[in-house]
């Protein structure tokens, strides 16, 4: 398993863990988090928007044209926001922290 945390909107840090090859989306959904994930995935909406920890971003693929797109309608869109549909956890990702915005 690939251990995880994500900061809720309340500030507190929330443990999680993923299988590799699942999407933080999907980890985070079953870790009890409220990411709506509405399109299921299919990146046609951004309620995934997550903000990664700086210390990790280098280590996921860039985004997509079609993710970048996306990101462009999230008012609050920073450098490090990422949709969480479009992370595969894979063990390159052991520790990642992911902050719901």
């Amino acid at each position: 398993m690939i251990a995880l945390s994500f900061i809720g909107r309340d500030g507190h840090a929330l443990p999680a863990e993923a299988s590799p090859g699942e999407t933080l989306l999907r980890a985070g959904q079953r870790a009890g988090q409220p990411m709506e994930g509405t399109c299921g995935g299919q990146m046609s909406c951004a309620t995934c928007h997550v903000l990664i920890d700086p210390a990790y971003i280098d280590r996921l693929a860039p985004p997509s044209p079609e993710e970048e797109d996306m990101l462009d309608l999230v008012p609050d869109a920073t450098r490090f926001s990422r949709l969480a549909c479009q992370i595969v956890m894979d063990d390159r990702l052991d520790g990642l922290t992911a902050r719901l915005p």
